[in-house]
């Protein structure tokens, strides 16, 4: 056996991936990883204006990467975009589901109708995508990698003042999803691993960001900072690559160390 380099087993060059909630935040933060290690990326969300702004951003960056829009909360608009996907760039060797929905409320006062949303965006679509990325391109092939994001707020519960029920328990949901579809997959070579970011500052985290104020998020970690735009690239490049090809099943928090003291 030949022995790679560190930087040939982190090397994506010839490899496609799809990433949902691609145009902002945490998702476009993992296109520009995977892109800069050499991968053509696929994006995708709800509105077609950031997605044009995302793509021309990952473009400026040399990064061989174009879009599609579709909602994932919808059946038709998942196959739509599978389909899509698979026609412009051919087979998907990594997938990414990240896009996802939160809702603030109290338990006792939170509307059935938004812990629908909730489950079905953040567990539902996780489950379908993977279902029709896996037989459409992955297990044909014996091999691919699906990266979910999840959250240290799937660990347990929140701090004072955070009341996310239905978040919560959505992303609790897709950490065992990730083990159990690991466990399942394997045989087909298909890795199946999660990232549980801590508190990244996000159009999605703006309204938590506001009412606890950034010095006492800050204040829970151990690391006394929040997530910025780099610190998920290494370890989804490393999910993504052979640099881990014996890792699977798996969690990881990027969380500035909250989750050593709340016990996640």
């Amino acid at each position: 056996m030949t022995h790679r380099s560190i930087q040939q087993l982190f090397d994506l060059k010839g490899q496609t991936a799809l990433i949902t909630g691609g145009s902002r935040g945490l998702g476009l933060q993992m296109a520009h990883a995977l892109g800069e290690a050499g991968a053509r990326v696929v994006i995708s969300s709800r509105k077609t204006s950031d997605l044009e702004e995302a793509t021309a951003e990952l473009q400026a960056a040399g990064i061989d990467a174009r879009w599609i829009a579709a909602d994932c909360q919808h059946e038709e608009d998942m196959r739509r975009l599978v389909s899509e996907t698979l026609q412009r760039v051919g087979d998907v060797d990594i997938l990414v589901n990240n896009a996802g929905a939160a809702w603030g409320a109290p338990a006792e006062d939170h509307p059935l109708e938004a812990w629908d949303k909730v489950m079905n965006l953040n567990v539902r679509s996780y489950f379908f995508l993977s279902q029709l990325i896996a037989k459409a391109s992955m297990i044909p092939r014996h091999k691919g990698s699906i990266i979910n994001t999840a959250s240290i707020a799937g660990l347990g519960g929140n701090p004072s003042g955070m009341k996310t029920i239905a978040y919560n328990t959505s992303k609790g949901a897709v950490i065992n999803f990730t083990r159990a579809l690991a466990a399942e997959w394997g045989e087909h070579g298909i890795r199946v691993n999660a990232i549980c970011p801590g508190f990244f500052p996000s159009k999605m985290t703006a309204g938590t960001l506001e009412a606890m104020g950034e010095e006492k998020l800050k204040s829970h970690a151990p690391l006394r900072r929040l997530g910025d735009d780099e610190d998920l690239k290494g370890l989804t490049v490393l999910y993504a690559s052979d640099a881990g090809k014996h890792i699977t099943g798996q969690w990881l928090a990027v969380d500035g160390g909250v989750s050593v003291i709340t016990g996640g």
